[in-house]
Protein backbone atom coordinates (compact mmCIF):
# COMPACT_ATOMS: atom_id res chain seq x y z
CA UNK A 1 0.00 0.00 0.00
CA UNK A 2 1.51 3.50 -1.20
CA UNK A 3 1.83 5.42 1.42
CA UNK A 4 0.44 9.44 1.94
CA UNK A 5 3.67 11.97 1.74
CA UNK A 6 1.78 15.04 2.49
CA UNK A 7 2.91 16.79 5.94
CA UNK A 8 -0.55 15.11 7.51
CA UNK A 9 0.75 12.09 6.27
CA UNK A 10 0.71 10.51 9.55
CA UNK A 11 -2.73 11.91 10.60
CA UNK A 12 -4.17 10.32 7.60
CA UNK A 13 -2.97 7.23 7.75
CA UNK A 14 -4.20 7.10 11.80
CA UNK A 15 -7.64 8.39 10.49
CA UNK A 16 -7.60 5.05 8.03
CA UNK A 17 -6.93 3.20 11.07
CA UNK A 18 -9.81 4.63 13.28
CA UNK A 19 -11.95 3.49 10.42
CA UNK A 20 -11.12 0.02 9.96
CA UNK A 21 -11.14 -0.62 13.70
CA UNK A 22 -14.73 0.89 13.59
CA UNK A 23 -15.29 -1.76 10.89
CA UNK A 24 -15.76 0.53 8.23
CA UNK A 25 -14.97 -0.09 4.29
CA UNK A 26 -12.00 2.25 4.07
CA UNK A 27 -12.72 2.25 0.00
CA UNK A 28 -13.64 4.78 -1.81
CA UNK A 29 -12.41 7.17 1.44
CA UNK A 30 -9.22 6.23 1.09
CA UNK A 31 -9.24 7.55 -2.90
CA UNK A 32 -10.32 10.37 -1.68
CA UNK A 33 -7.66 10.97 0.85
CA UNK A 34 -4.84 10.09 -1.59
CA UNK A 35 -6.29 12.69 -4.13
CA UNK A 36 -6.13 15.04 -0.91
CA UNK A 37 -2.74 13.88 0.18
CA UNK A 38 -1.22 14.67 -3.49
CA UNK A 39 -3.08 18.23 -3.38
CA UNK A 40 -1.41 19.42 -0.05
CA UNK A 41 1.97 18.14 -1.28
CA UNK A 42 1.58 20.17 -4.33
CA UNK A 43 0.33 23.33 -2.73
CA UNK A 44 3.33 23.10 -0.28
CA UNK A 45 0.31 23.57 2.88
CA UNK A 46 0.94 23.20 6.22
CA UNK A 47 -1.71 23.09 9.36
CA UNK A 48 -2.02 27.29 8.75
CA UNK A 49 -3.20 26.36 5.62
CA UNK A 50 -6.76 25.19 6.70
CA UNK A 51 -8.93 28.29 6.32
CA UNK A 52 -12.33 27.67 4.07
CA UNK A 53 -10.57 30.05 1.49
CA UNK A 54 -8.39 26.90 0.85
CA UNK A 55 -10.91 24.38 0.20
CA UNK A 56 -12.92 26.56 -1.86
CA UNK A 57 -9.82 27.44 -3.76
CA UNK A 58 -9.33 23.52 -3.87
CA UNK A 59 -13.06 22.93 -5.20
CA UNK A 60 -12.51 25.03 -7.85
CA UNK A 61 -8.73 23.97 -9.04
CA UNK A 62 -9.50 19.91 -9.15
CA UNK A 63 -9.71 18.93 -12.30
CA UNK A 64 -12.48 16.65 -11.98
CA UNK A 65 -16.35 16.58 -12.32
CA UNK A 66 -18.21 18.52 -9.26
CA UNK A 67 -20.31 15.03 -8.22
CA UNK A 68 -16.75 13.44 -7.36
CA UNK A 69 -15.74 17.01 -6.15
CA UNK A 70 -18.54 17.10 -3.32
CA UNK A 71 -17.77 13.39 -2.62
CA UNK A 72 -13.84 13.74 -1.89
CA UNK A 73 -15.45 17.16 0.16
CA UNK A 74 -17.59 14.89 2.26
CA UNK A 75 -14.74 12.62 3.12
CA UNK A 76 -12.96 15.43 4.25
CA UNK A 77 -15.07 17.21 6.39
CA UNK A 78 -15.79 13.50 8.22
CA UNK A 79 -11.73 13.39 8.52
CA UNK A 80 -11.45 16.98 9.96
CA UNK A 81 -13.63 16.19 12.51
CA UNK A 82 -12.03 13.74 13.70
CA UNK A 83 -8.91 16.01 13.70
CA UNK A 84 -11.08 18.16 15.54
CA UNK A 85 -11.85 15.60 18.42
CA UNK A 86 -8.51 14.56 18.41
CA UNK A 87 -6.98 17.88 19.69
CA UNK A 88 -5.12 18.66 16.31
CA UNK A 89 -7.33 21.54 15.19
CA UNK A 90 -9.72 23.54 17.43
CA UNK A 91 -12.03 23.78 14.20
CA UNK A 92 -13.66 22.44 11.10
CA UNK A 93 -12.67 24.49 8.45
CA UNK A 94 -15.11 22.53 6.05
CA UNK A 95 -18.23 22.69 8.11
CA UNK A 96 -19.80 25.87 6.13
CA UNK A 97 -18.11 24.56 2.46
CA UNK A 98 -21.49 24.48 -0.05
CA UNK A 99 -21.45 21.58 -2.35
CA UNK A 100 -20.72 22.58 -6.20
CA UNK A 101 -23.78 21.88 -8.58
CA UNK A 102 -23.96 18.67 -9.87
CA UNK A 103 -24.96 17.42 -13.28
CA UNK A 104 -27.45 15.07 -14.08
CA UNK A 105 -26.56 11.79 -14.38
CA UNK A 106 -28.37 9.43 -16.61
CA UNK A 107 -27.44 5.86 -16.52
CA UNK A 108 -26.79 3.45 -19.62
CA UNK A 109 -30.03 1.03 -19.66
CA UNK A 110 -30.20 -2.47 -21.46
CA UNK A 111 -33.51 -3.37 -23.16
CA UNK A 112 -34.91 -6.53 -22.34
CA UNK A 113 -33.18 -8.24 -25.48
CA UNK A 114 -29.72 -6.03 -24.56
CA UNK A 115 -30.07 -8.14 -21.94
CA UNK A 116 -30.63 -11.39 -23.41
CA UNK A 117 -28.07 -10.94 -26.48
CA UNK A 118 -25.56 -10.09 -24.07
CA UNK A 119 -25.90 -13.56 -21.56
CA UNK A 120 -26.69 -15.54 -24.52
CA UNK A 121 -23.22 -13.91 -26.09
CA UNK A 122 -20.98 -15.16 -22.67
CA UNK A 123 -22.98 -18.46 -22.26
CA UNK A 124 -22.31 -19.61 -26.04
CA UNK A 125 -18.14 -18.46 -25.52
CA UNK A 126 -17.87 -20.85 -22.33
CA UNK A 127 -15.19 -23.20 -23.00
CA UNK A 128 -15.90 -26.83 -22.99
CA UNK A 129 -12.44 -27.97 -21.45
CA UNK A 130 -11.84 -29.07 -18.06
CA UNK A 131 -9.91 -26.05 -16.57
CA UNK A 132 -11.82 -23.42 -18.07
CA UNK A 133 -15.44 -24.99 -17.78
CA UNK A 134 -16.03 -24.35 -14.58
CA UNK A 135 -14.30 -20.74 -14.02
CA UNK A 136 -15.92 -20.03 -17.35
CA UNK A 137 -19.26 -20.89 -16.08
CA UNK A 138 -19.14 -18.93 -12.86
CA UNK A 139 -18.16 -15.67 -14.39
CA UNK A 140 -21.58 -16.45 -16.80
CA UNK A 141 -23.44 -16.97 -13.40
CA UNK A 142 -22.22 -13.73 -11.83
CA UNK A 143 -23.57 -11.65 -14.99
CA UNK A 144 -26.66 -13.37 -14.52
CA UNK A 145 -27.27 -12.71 -10.76
CA UNK A 146 -26.47 -8.77 -12.12
CA UNK A 147 -28.58 -8.82 -14.73
CA UNK A 148 -31.46 -10.89 -13.16
CA UNK A 149 -31.49 -10.16 -9.82
CA UNK A 150 -30.39 -6.70 -9.52
CA UNK A 151 -27.37 -7.19 -7.21
CA UNK A 152 -24.29 -4.92 -6.91
CA UNK A 153 -21.14 -6.77 -8.66
CA UNK A 154 -19.72 -7.32 -5.12
CA UNK A 155 -22.44 -9.14 -3.56
CA UNK A 156 -22.88 -12.35 -6.36
CA UNK A 157 -18.77 -12.88 -5.68
CA UNK A 158 -19.11 -12.99 -1.93
CA UNK A 159 -22.01 -15.50 -1.73
CA UNK A 160 -21.23 -19.00 0.09
CA UNK A 161 -22.69 -22.09 -0.81
CA UNK A 162 -24.90 -21.97 2.14
CA UNK A 163 -26.49 -18.46 0.68
CA UNK A 164 -28.44 -20.51 -2.30
CA UNK A 165 -31.08 -22.02 -0.26
CA UNK A 166 -32.45 -24.65 -3.16
CA UNK A 167 -35.44 -25.66 -1.21
CA UNK A 168 -37.26 -22.25 -1.07
CA UNK A 169 -34.99 -20.90 -4.17
CA UNK A 170 -33.88 -17.65 -2.62
CA UNK A 171 -30.15 -16.51 -1.61
CA UNK A 172 -29.22 -14.82 1.55
CA UNK A 173 -27.00 -11.53 0.53
CA UNK A 174 -25.16 -10.32 3.99
CA UNK A 175 -23.34 -7.01 4.59
CA UNK A 176 -24.22 -5.23 2.10
CA UNK A 177 -23.51 -1.41 1.05
CA UNK A 178 -25.46 -0.10 3.54
CA UNK A 179 -24.60 -2.93 6.40
CA UNK A 180 -28.00 -4.95 5.48
CA UNK A 181 -28.80 -8.17 4.98
CA UNK A 182 -31.55 -9.50 3.25
CA UNK A 183 -33.34 -12.49 1.70
CA UNK A 184 -34.39 -12.58 -2.29
CA UNK A 185 -36.56 -14.97 -4.21
CA UNK A 186 -34.65 -15.86 -7.32
CA UNK A 187 -36.43 -16.01 -10.72
CA UNK A 188 -36.93 -19.90 -11.79
CA UNK A 189 -34.57 -19.56 -14.98
CA UNK A 190 -31.62 -18.78 -12.84
CA UNK A 191 -32.15 -21.41 -10.41
CA UNK A 192 -32.01 -23.46 -13.14
CA UNK A 193 -28.75 -22.38 -13.92
CA UNK A 194 -27.42 -22.29 -10.35
CA UNK A 195 -28.14 -26.19 -10.49
CA UNK A 196 -26.87 -26.96 -13.51
CA UNK A 197 -23.58 -25.07 -12.22
CA UNK A 198 -23.59 -27.35 -9.01
CA UNK A 199 -24.13 -30.08 -10.63
CA UNK A 200 -21.23 -29.90 -12.94
CA UNK A 201 -18.92 -28.63 -10.17
CA UNK A 202 -19.95 -31.66 -7.84
CA UNK A 203 -18.90 -34.55 -11.13
CA UNK A 204 -15.94 -32.31 -11.58
CA UNK A 205 -14.68 -31.46 -8.54
CA UNK A 206 -15.74 -34.15 -6.23
CA UNK A 207 -13.10 -32.85 -3.84
CA UNK A 208 -13.70 -29.69 -4.27
CA UNK A 209 -13.71 -27.35 -0.20
CA UNK A 210 -13.91 -23.88 -2.18
CA UNK A 211 -16.68 -22.57 0.42
CA UNK A 212 -17.59 -19.84 -2.35
CA UNK A 213 -21.11 -20.45 -4.51
CA UNK A 214 -18.93 -19.28 -7.64
CA UNK A 215 -15.76 -20.64 -7.48
CA UNK A 216 -12.59 -18.52 -8.15
CA UNK A 217 -9.04 -20.24 -8.05
CA UNK A 218 -8.30 -22.85 -5.08
CA UNK A 219 -10.68 -21.78 -2.47
CA UNK A 220 -10.77 -18.20 -3.74
CA UNK A 221 -13.90 -16.73 -4.67
CA UNK A 222 -14.38 -14.87 -8.78
CA UNK A 223 -13.03 -11.04 -8.78
CA UNK A 224 -14.29 -8.50 -9.40
CA UNK A 225 -11.57 -8.11 -12.39
CA UNK A 226 -12.36 -11.33 -14.44
CA UNK A 227 -16.23 -9.96 -13.91
CA UNK A 228 -15.51 -6.93 -15.64
CA UNK A 229 -12.98 -8.17 -17.70
CA UNK A 230 -15.82 -10.46 -19.36
CA UNK A 231 -18.50 -7.69 -19.17
CA UNK A 232 -16.63 -5.47 -20.98
CA UNK A 233 -15.68 -7.63 -23.48
CA UNK A 234 -18.97 -8.51 -24.54
CA UNK A 235 -19.77 -4.99 -24.74
CA UNK A 236 -17.75 -4.77 -27.48
CA UNK A 237 -18.75 -7.51 -29.66
CA UNK A 238 -22.35 -6.34 -29.46
CA UNK A 239 -21.10 -3.00 -30.38
CA UNK A 240 -22.52 -0.59 -27.70
CA UNK A 241 -18.83 -0.17 -26.07
CA UNK A 242 -19.89 3.63 -26.25
CA UNK A 243 -17.79 6.00 -24.00
CA UNK A 244 -19.69 8.43 -21.76
CA UNK A 245 -20.71 11.50 -22.85
CA UNK A 246 -21.34 14.77 -21.36
CA UNK A 247 -23.58 17.15 -22.94
CA UNK A 248 -24.61 20.18 -21.11
CA UNK A 249 -24.97 19.59 -17.47
CA UNK A 250 -26.36 16.21 -18.34
CA UNK A 251 -24.05 13.04 -18.45
CA UNK A 252 -25.21 9.90 -20.24
CA UNK A 253 -22.82 7.45 -18.28
CA UNK A 254 -21.62 4.25 -20.38
CA UNK A 255 -22.02 0.89 -19.77
CA UNK A 256 -20.57 -0.94 -16.83
CA UNK A 257 -21.50 -3.56 -15.09
CA UNK A 258 -23.57 -1.45 -12.77
CA UNK A 259 -25.40 -0.71 -15.70
CA UNK A 260 -26.88 -4.38 -15.06
CA UNK A 261 -28.67 -3.40 -11.91
CA UNK A 262 -29.94 -0.17 -13.51
CA UNK A 263 -31.23 -2.15 -15.98
CA UNK A 264 -32.94 -4.61 -13.60
CA UNK A 265 -34.64 -1.76 -11.87
CA UNK A 266 -36.04 -0.14 -14.83
CA UNK A 267 -37.16 -2.95 -17.02
CA UNK A 268 -39.19 -4.45 -13.45
CA UNK A 269 -40.86 -1.13 -13.07
CA UNK A 270 -41.47 -1.19 -16.79
CA UNK A 271 -43.61 -4.22 -16.53
CA UNK A 272 -45.38 -2.97 -13.55
CA UNK A 273 -46.48 -0.38 -15.83
CA UNK A 274 -47.20 -2.25 -18.38
CA UNK A 275 -49.21 -4.32 -16.52
CA UNK A 276 -51.45 -1.52 -15.66
CA UNK A 277 -50.06 -1.20 -12.14
CA UNK A 278 -48.19 1.93 -10.01
CA UNK A 279 -44.65 1.96 -10.84
CA UNK A 280 -44.32 4.16 -7.72
CA UNK A 281 -46.35 1.97 -4.67
CA UNK A 282 -43.85 -0.97 -6.09
CA UNK A 283 -40.99 1.12 -5.16
CA UNK A 284 -40.83 -0.16 -1.60
CA UNK A 285 -40.83 -3.86 -2.81
CA UNK A 286 -37.95 -3.43 -4.83
CA UNK A 287 -35.97 -1.06 -2.68
CA UNK A 288 -36.17 -4.20 0.10
CA UNK A 289 -35.05 -6.44 -2.95
CA UNK A 290 -32.07 -4.88 -4.02
CA UNK A 291 -30.88 -3.69 -0.68
CA UNK A 292 -31.40 0.12 -0.81
CA UNK A 293 -31.58 1.71 2.60
CA UNK A 294 -34.31 4.35 1.66
CA UNK A 295 -37.13 3.74 -0.84
CA UNK A 296 -35.94 6.77 -2.19
CA UNK A 297 -32.71 5.23 -3.50
CA UNK A 298 -35.29 3.35 -5.66
CA UNK A 299 -37.29 6.44 -7.39
CA UNK A 300 -34.18 7.55 -9.47
CA UNK A 301 -34.74 4.15 -11.61
CA UNK A 302 -38.12 6.32 -12.38
CA UNK A 303 -36.41 9.12 -14.20
CA UNK A 304 -35.26 7.03 -16.89
CA UNK A 305 -38.14 5.32 -18.73
CA UNK A 306 -36.35 2.65 -20.82
CA UNK A 307 -33.28 2.19 -23.10
CA UNK A 308 -35.10 3.41 -26.34
CA UNK A 309 -35.88 6.77 -24.61
CA UNK A 310 -32.42 7.04 -23.06
CA UNK A 311 -30.90 6.99 -26.73
CA UNK A 312 -33.28 8.87 -28.36
CA UNK A 313 -32.08 11.65 -25.06
CA UNK A 314 -28.51 10.87 -26.11
CA UNK A 315 -29.31 11.83 -29.92
CA UNK A 316 -31.56 14.95 -29.50
CA UNK A 317 -28.91 16.39 -26.91
CA UNK A 318 -26.66 15.40 -29.31
CA UNK A 319 -28.27 17.03 -32.60
CA UNK A 320 -28.76 20.28 -30.02
CA UNK A 321 -24.93 20.65 -29.52
CA UNK A 322 -24.08 20.34 -32.69
CA UNK A 323 -26.81 23.34 -33.45
CA UNK A 324 -25.41 25.77 -30.85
Amino acid sequence: MRPFESFLASQLSEYLAYRQGLGYAVEPVRAHLFMFDRYLKEAQADWSFFEPAFFLEMTARLPIESRTVNRIVSTLRVFFRFLVRRGYIAENPLKDIAPLKENTIVPFVFSPGQLDQLLGLVCSRIRKTKGCFLTDFALYLALVLLARCGMRISEPLRLKLHHYRIDDATISIERTKFKKDRLIPVPKPVTGEIENYLAARKALRPHDDNPYLLAGRGKNPLTDEQVRYLFHNTIKRMGLNQPRRVIGNVNFSRPVPHSLRHSFAVNALLRIKDRGESAQNALPVLAVYMGHSDYKHTSVYLRVADAASRQHLVDFALWQKRKT
